[in-house]
Formats: C-alpha cells, structure tokens, sequence
C-alpha cells in the first residue's frame, strides 16, 4: 500500500534539509501513443510522486525536479483518485496539498541543465511512474547520460511502476530503441541494446498483467509495446509479484525498482535504508 499521508507530515515538508539532492526525473509529454491511432492522455501518477517526496523530505534529503523540456509536468487524471491512497479521501486531499508544497516542481530543470550543473552533487536520481516515460524518457539521450553517470559511479538510481522503462534510455540508441520495439521489430531492438549498462540486473516494471488490465479499463487502447519487453528485450532479468498490483520492490547493486503504484513503500523502505548506509 502507499505510505500513510497524514497532515502531520504535510507539515514535516518544511523539515530542514541537510542529507544531500536527489534529482527527481519527470516526462514532458502528456499524450500516449497506442495502436489503431489510439492515444491516451496521461503524466506521472500522483502517489508516486508524493508519497516517495514526502518521504525524501522528512528524512532530510532537497528534491530537484528535471525533465526534457523543462516545462511543468503533468498529473495523471486517473490517479487523483483515493485508491492509491488506501481508499481514503483524506489521504488523497493530503496527497494534493503536499503537492502544492513542492513549489520547484512548476519550475524544473531540462536534463541538459542539470547535467551541465554537475551530476556529483546528487545522491540519488529517482524517475516516477504513470505510463509518460513510455512516451519521452525511455528514448532521452541526455537521460540516458543521466543514467551512465549513475551507473559508472555506483549511485543510488530510482524507479517506480512504469518508470522502469526509462532505463532503455541508456541503450546506444534510445530513439531507435524505442522505434524498434513500437514497430514490433524484436531483432533490431536487440542489437541496438548490446552493451546495455543494466544487462543481467535483477529489476522489476509494471507488469503485462497488468499493463492489459490498464490497456482494457484505464487506455481504453491497445499499447505499442508492454514495458516489460522494453527491459527483457534489453537484457534485464524482470521479477514481478505473483499476483497483479501487489506491493513488489527490488534492490540489485545501485539499481531499486518498484513494480506498480503499490510499491512505492516498499521502495522507499529500501531506498532510505540503502542511502542511509552510503
């Protein structure tokens, strides 16, 4: 279940910082490819954001907020709905509030920016989910870059749901990357994917069980791809809980992956516990 938001905590946002950054990745774009001309309009769910940055607030850490444009992200409709959030209306109303406290994140860096400002200064990069990186992330160079860096010098790398999928930005060639597998084109996808810095790591993503229930109720639409194949296509080894949205987190080296909007407490459970002892 998601971590518990309480108006206390809403309050403890305003906790002093003094652990180090975390650089919080979001998706620019809002409108999601599907098949038959499809689309779906969607951004990052709200409780992976909020609750994984409340989280990161109280224990001491300052979140800074990147994305490919640098525009203001965008919620997803669907998930400003009180079940991500134990089914309870307060919580959801103290989710939003929260939201509002996060007063950077109208205002974000473009990744080129916060490249340029030096990666060194980050102890943590943590990318959210809702199906957006599907859309811009997973074929970002200059995430990709991101990711490298974080991947070479054995830091502490976050995602959530359907965030996973942005690891494929650190193919050779994640725009092609990503057409191969919009294109069904398997093969192709799979050489441009040789070297993948993430091959052979334990992680998880939103699963094909539960990517076709969302495909069926929430997309109304069929997906290009699963983002599950995005990562086993690339040489990741995906483990998924035994049944659909059940709590599912996974630590391998720098790499924490959490598999749905249920995950996210999980997550953090390893997430804090794994910077904590850094």
């Amino acid at each position: 279940m998601a971590a518990a938001i309480t108006a206390a905590s809403v309050s403890g946002a305003s906790a002093q910082h003094g652990k180090g950054k975390i650089l919080v990745v979001l998706s620019s774009e809002t409108t999601l490819p599907l098949k038959d001309g499809k689309t779906f309009e969607t951004g990052y769910y709200l409780n992976e954001l909020v609750d994984p940055a409340m989280r990161f607030k109280d224990a001491g850490y300052e979140l800074v907020f990147a994305n490919p444009k640098g525009n203001i992200p965008q919620v997803a409709a669907d998930s400003i709905n009180k079940t991500y959030f134990g089914d309870s209306e307060e919580r959801l109303k103290a989710a939003v509030e929260f939201q509002k406290t996060l007063s950077d994140l109208d205002h974000p860096l473009t990744l080129r920016q916060a490249i340029e400002g030096g990666l060194d200064q980050y102890k943590a990069v943590f990318v959210p989910g809702g199906p957006a990186p599907m859309i811009d992330l997973m074929a970002s160079p200059e995430l990709g870059k991101i990711l490298v860096y974080f991947h070479k010098h054995n830091k502490t790398t976050i995602l959530l749901c359907h965030g996973p999928v942005a690891l494929a930005s650190a193919t050779s060639d994640p725009i092609a990357y990503q057409k191969a597998l919009r294109s069904g084109d398997l093969d192709a996808a799979r050489k441009i994917a040789a070297g993948w810095p993430y091959a052979g790591y334990n992680m998880t993503i939103f699963s094909d069980a539960e990517e076709k229930i969302a495909a069926q109720y929430v997309f109304k639409g069929d997906p290009l791809f699963f983002p599950q194949d995005a990562l086993q296509v690339a040489g990741g080894s995906i483990s998924n809980a035994a049944e659909a949205w059940q709590p599912h987190a996974i630590e391998d080296r720098e790499l924490i992956t959490g598999q749905n909007p249920a995950s996210d407490a999980p997550l953090m459970d390893i997430v804090l516990r794994t910077l904590k002892n850094q």
